[in-house]
C-alpha cells in the first residue's frame, strides 16, 4: 500500500486553477494490484491534469504507451498501442464514496487524492476484447472463418405470440 502513495496528487497547497502531474508506469505498477493482467511489458506515460476549484476538483487522466498482448488467433505476442482518457470529478463530503460513475466523494479533511486505481482502470479499459495481431495472415483468417459456427435460419424464424401481436397493434394505432 505504501508504494501506491507514489500516485497521490497533493492538492492542499495548490492554488485554484490547472496543475499537471506526470507518471511513468511499467509492470511494477500493475504488480501493486492483486489481479492477473491480460498483457505484459507495459510502457505507459500518464498525464494527470488537475483543475482545482474552491469546492471540488476535476481530474483528467490520459494514458499513452504500449503493452504486449497475445493474439487470440495465432497465439503470438505483439505490441499494442494504448491510448485513453477519463475524467473524474472529486467532491468533498463526510466519507469516501465512489458509488457514482464519474464522481468520487472524499473526506473533507483529506489533502491528497490517490490516482493509482483510476490509472489502472484507464489502462484496463484500453485493452481490446479481441486481441488480433496486425500480422495475422489472410490464410489464418480464412481458416478461422471456415471453422466458425454459422447462424442457423431456424433461430430467425420463430412463430409470433398472439399476445405480443395484440400489443403491437395497440402501438401501431397510436
Amino acid at each position: 500500500m505504501d508504494k501506491l502513495r507514489n500516485y497521490d496528487v497533493s492538492f492542499s497547497g495548490l492554488k485554484t486553477g490547472k496543475h499537471e502531474f506526470r507518471f511513468e508506469i511499467d509492470k511494477e505498477f500493475f504488480q501493486l494490484f492483486d489481479t492477473e493482467q491480460e498483457f505484459t511489458d507495459p510502457k505507459i506515460a500518464v498525464g494527470v491534469l488537475l483543475d482545482k476549484h474552491t469546492t471540488f476538483l476535476e481530474f483528467e487522466i490520459k494514458v499513452d504507451g504500449t503493452v504486449e498482448l497475445v493474439c487470440d488467433i495465432t497465439n503470438e505476442n505483439f505490441t499494442h498501442p494504448i491510448e485513453n482518457q477519463i475524467g473524474i470529478l472529486v467532491k468533498f463530503g463526510e466519507e469516501y464514496d465512489d458509488s457514482e460513475e464519474d464522481v468520487i466523494t472524499i473526506p473533507t479533511n483529506d489533502h491528497a487524492f490517490n490516482v493509482a486505481q483510476l490509472i489502472y482502470e484507464n489502462v484496463a479499459l484500453s485493452i481490446p476484447m479481441k486481441k488480433i495481431s496486425p500480422n495475422v495472415s489472410d490464410e489464418d483468417l480464412a481458416i478461422l472463418e471456415k471453422f466458425s459456427p454459422k447462424e442457423t435460419e431456424e433461430e430467425e424464424e420463430h412463430e409470433s405470440d398472439p399476445r405480443w401481436d395484440a400489443l403491437k397493434n395497440l402501438k401501431n394505432k397510436n
